[in-house]
C-alpha cells in the first residue's frame, strides 16, 4: 500500500511484523537488488542518492553490498537541526552533501511551498532540492548511472513499463529496490542494523518521511504546520517568526 494511504500506526505494525521474518527472507531480496546493480553498473561510474530516510537506508545496504560507496545527499537551508546532527554520525562513507540553497527567501517568493497542500506543490520540493542536486552531482562527477531508492509501493516513477531504469536529460537512473515493500525496507533495516533518523519518532513520522521543515506535507493548514514543527523544535518557529507573519501569530497564541 502506498505511503499516502497509511497512517503512522500502520507503519509501526508493518515494522513489528518485519522483525518476525527470517534473515534469509531479506537476504534474498538484497541479493536480487545487488545483482540488478551489478548488471547495469558493471564498468560504469556510479553513485547512489542518500537522504537518511528508510528507503535510502535500504538502498545503502544494497549498494554497499555491490561495492558502490560514493553517494550524494541533497539538503536545503531549512533542515531540522536534530536531523543534521544525526547525519553527521550516521552518514555513509563516501557521502557528498550538497546544499540546494533553498531558504526562507525562496519560500517568500514561492509561498505555496510552505507546508504544501497538494501533490503539485509538494513536488516542487523534490524538483528544487533532490532532483536539482542529483543532476549537479551526476554532471560534476561525470557519472554513467545514479542509483535511487524509488519504489512502486510509494508511487514513485521508476521507468516506463515497470522497467527500473531510464535516461532523462542525459541522466541515467536505476531503481534496484523498486519492487520492495514497506515490510522489506523495515526488515533490511532491522537485520543490517541501520539506525533510523529522528523523523520517525516525531508525529506522523512514517507518513511524512524525511524533508525540510517547510516541506512538511498533509498539514491541515499553515497554522497546523507551525504547530507540528513547534512540537518538534520550537527554535525553528522562533526563527521563522522573523520572516513569516503566520509563524509570529502562532507564537503569540502558543506562548
Amino acid at each position: 500500500m502506498r505511503k499516502q494511504s497509511l497512517s503512522h500506526n500502520d507503519f509501526l505494525k508493518l515494522k513489528l511484523y518485519a522483525k518476525s521474518l527470517p534473515y534469509s527472507y531479506i537476504k534474498n531480496k538484497v541479493d536480487i537488488a545487488v545483482k540488478r546493480i551489478k548488471e547495469h553498473c558493471l564498468d560504469k561510474k556510479t553513485a547512489y542518492a542518500w537522504s537518511g530516510g528508510k528507503d535510502s537506508l535500504g538502498l545503502q545496504i544494497c549498494c554497499e553490498e555491490a561495492g558502490i560507496n560514493n553517494s550524494v545527499m541533497a539538503i536545503s537551508d531549512l533542515e531540522y537541526p536534530e536531523f543534521l546532527q544525526w547525519v553527521t554520525v550516521n552518514m555513509p562513507d563516501g557521502l557528498t552533501v550538497i546544499n540546494s540553497k533553498i531558504d526562507v527567501n525562496h519560500l517568500k517568493k514561492n509561498p505555496e511551498m510552505l507546508f504544501p497542500q497538494n501533490a503539485t506543490d509538494a513536488a516542487k520540493w523534490f524538483k528544487s532540492v533532490q532532483h536539482k542536486v542529483q543532476d549537479i552531482y551526476f554532471k560534476e562527477n561525470k557519472l554513467d548511472v545514479i542509483i535511487l531508492g524509488r519504489r512502486l509501493e510509494d508511487g514513485n516513477f521508476i521507468g516506463r513499463n515497470k522497467e527500473y531504469w531510464y535516461t532523462s536529460k542525459n541522466v541515467t537512473r536505476l531503481s534496484p529496490i523498486y519492487d520492495w515493500t514497506h515490510i522489506d525496507i523495515f526488515c533490511a533495516i532491522y537485520y543490517y542494523k541501520k539506525e533510523e533518523p529522528p523523523f520517525y519518532r516525531w508525529a506522523r513520522g512514517y507518513r511524512c518521511g524525511t524533508h525540510s521543515w517547510a516541506a512538511r506535507q498533509w498539514c491541515k493548514g499553515i497554522n497546523d504546520g507551525w504547530r507540528e514543527v513547534y512540537n518538534i523544535d520550537p527554535s525553528i518557529v522562533h526563527f521563522a517568526s522573523k520572516h513569516f507573519e503566520s509563524s509570529k501569530r502562532f507564537l503569540e497564541c502558543a506562548e
